[in-house]
């Protein structure tokens, strides 16, 4: 975390952009290289910007990320580019892909083998959105960094103090 001149830590102001992107070419093994990059920033987020991320908010966000990018190595051609950004005490996290067929969530089934990835994102995400972009789509999804006292899964909404 950067010091101040006066020697005491400089914390983020609601304008500073922290993000990084990394792009990969659709091989399944960028799922887990995915998971590691999603999990280097939560780092940095703590580290080098005294931002507060619970246990709930690392772990969710290295399963949200996973499973956004096992769904683009699935049914997506070629690549896609991973976007992390703080917002509002939140992580977005960002999927590109060159498909542009929109997933749909599926009526939840218990008995039911797979294809519960996107039940699983909505029920642990702030909020979650999906785009078509000139090529592909973007999915988009809000990862609340700090637990919710009533111990929701997707943590605690945005200007809850």
């Amino acid at each position: 975390m950067p010091l101040t001149t006066d020697g005491t830590t400089e914390r983020l102001s609601p304008l500073d952009v922290v993000s990084a992107s990394v792009a990969y070419d659709g091989d399944p093994a960028c799922i887990a290289e995915a998971r590691d990059f999603a999990a280097g920033f939560l780092d940095r987020l703590s580290a080098d910007h005294g931002q507060e991320v619970s246990g709930r908010a690392f772990a969710v966000t290295q399963l949200v990320v996973s499973e956004l990018v096992t769904n683009v190595c699935k049914y997506a051609p070629g690549p896609c580019v991973l976007d992390l950004r703080l917002a509002d005490r939140m992580v977005e996290v960002a999927v590109w892909d060159s498909d542009p067929v929109l997933p749909l969530p599926r009526t939840p089934e218990a008995g039911r083998v797979g294809q519960h990835g996107l039940e699983i994102v909505l029920a642990v995400s702030q909020g979650y959105e999906v785009r078509r972009e000139p090529v592909g789509k973007r999915t988009r999804a809000l990862i609340a960094l700090q637990d919710d006292p009533g111990g929701a899964p997707s943590g605690m909404a945005p200007g809850v103090a």
